[in-house]
């Protein structure tokens, strides 16, 4: 925890420009790591005095709490804005860090074999630890922490989740190729949904709030513009903090993103459409290929009058944030898959949630079928 890497992590927001909505939202990585590593033991310490733990190797335990708590040592300033712009995943810089960094002497004088790797594995999901559900997964640790830290910070309702009766109803079930996995007892089923259904509040109300969207798109669009203009490196900004970044953004001779999200001058919204009135397919690319959605803004601002940079485009994706694969343990000891009208609920309110808007620098009245048929020919 005292390593360099660990400690920037204090300088880096949770939720990056959420702030600019909601004030109190001004909490880290830092403590969400603490409070994720904290969840790991509790959980772990529960399912050995429950005797689930007899068919883990003993070293997967001590593995699993380093990965709950450096699993966004990679994190980039400002949330995920940068991994949407296309830079690399914060997991990948994460592994970096841990086998490039003073934490890989750390971890190796744990005595644990392979430990750097091993815990890499975990924070990447490729681990076969039987444990590898607690650190990524439908109900892994770290979301069950974000939640409820979010939604306190913010102030807000929807994140509440029944944290005890999840980590009681933690279990160890046999998976479909033979050895163990993370699952759930039946009688948490309703502490599930509850999580469900809070991930779906908190995306819709917060994470995706148009505000937040406007001021992640201005900032994506600025962070881009200077990278392609070799101002700014991106091996440096995974290295950096959201107040280091602004600085740097702010002192660049043509940015004036930098100063409009200083003062909270951010985009309006021309257009709003839910998902459900959008063509199947039509703008997904939005949302996964960024030099795309910057070339199709930059034809929308010239056909509505704009600069290049006055139009920004906003689509956000996260298909595996209401996933509800895990395995359930019955009653009579049978295992099956979490029901499929849940699963089908999920699907559901992943698509309530999303919103496709256009945002611009100033106000024009714009008709969806114009918006749609540019973006259609690009």
């Amino acid at each position: 925890m005292d390593s360099s890497p660990f400690q920037r992590l204090r300088y880096v927001r949770q939720l990056g420009h959420a702030f600019l909505v909601y004030p109190g939202a001004t909490h880290n990585r830092f403590e969400h790591a603490l409070g994720t590593y904290h969840l790991a033991r509790r959980a772990t310490t529960l399912l050995g005095e429950r005797g689930h733990l007899a068919g883990v190797p003993a070293d997967d335990i001590p593995l699993v709490h380093f990965a709950a708590l450096l699993h966004d040592l990679g994190h980039y300033p400002f949330s995920h804005s940068l991994e949407e712009a296309g830079l690399l995943s914060h997991e990948a810089l994460g592994v970096q860090q841990l086998r490039h960094s003073e934490i890989a002497g750390i971890l190796t004088r744990t005595g644990v074999p392979r430990a750097v790797e091993r815990v890499a594995e975990l924070i990447l999901g490729r681990s076969g630890s039987p444990l590898q559900g607690l650190i990524s997964g439908s109900l892994d640790l770290d979301k069950i922490d974000y939640l409820t830290r979010d939604a306190h910070m913010c102030g807000v309702p929807y994140g509440n989740v029944d944290v005890d009766r999840l980590l009681d109803c933690l279990t160890l079930v046999k998976a479909d190729r033979g050895g163990l996995t993370i699952g759930i007892h039946e009688r948490g089923a309703a502490a599930l949904e509850s999580l469900l259904f809070a991930k779906y509040q908190m995306y819709r109300n917060v994470y995706w709030h148009h505000a937040v969207r406007s001021a992640t798109a201005m900032f994506k669009r600025m962070v881009r513009t200077a990278i392609a203009r070799k101002e700014l490196d991106p091996e440096w900004i995974a290295q950096s903090t959201d107040e280091a970044l602004m600085e740097k953004l702010r002192a660049l001779p043509d940015a004036p993103l930098a100063q409009q999200l200083r003062q909270r001058r951010l985009y309006k919204r021309a257009l709003e459409l839910p998902s459900s009135e959008l063509p199947e397919g039509s703008v997904d690319w939005i949302a996964t290929d960024p030099d795309r959605a910057e070339r199709a803004e930059d034809a929308l601002a010239e056909e509505l009058g704009l600069k290049a940079g006055d139009v920004l485009l906003d689509y956000p994706v996260k298909p595996a944030m209401l996933a509800v694969d895990l395995p359930v343990q019955r009653r009579d000891g049978s295992v099956d898959d979490v029901d499929l009208d849940l699963q089908r609920v999920a699907g559901a309110l992943h698509d309530s949630a999303r919103r496709f808007r256009v945002f611009v620098a100033e106000p024009r009245s714009v008709k969806a079928d114009v918006i749609l048929a540019v973006l259609e020919a690009r």
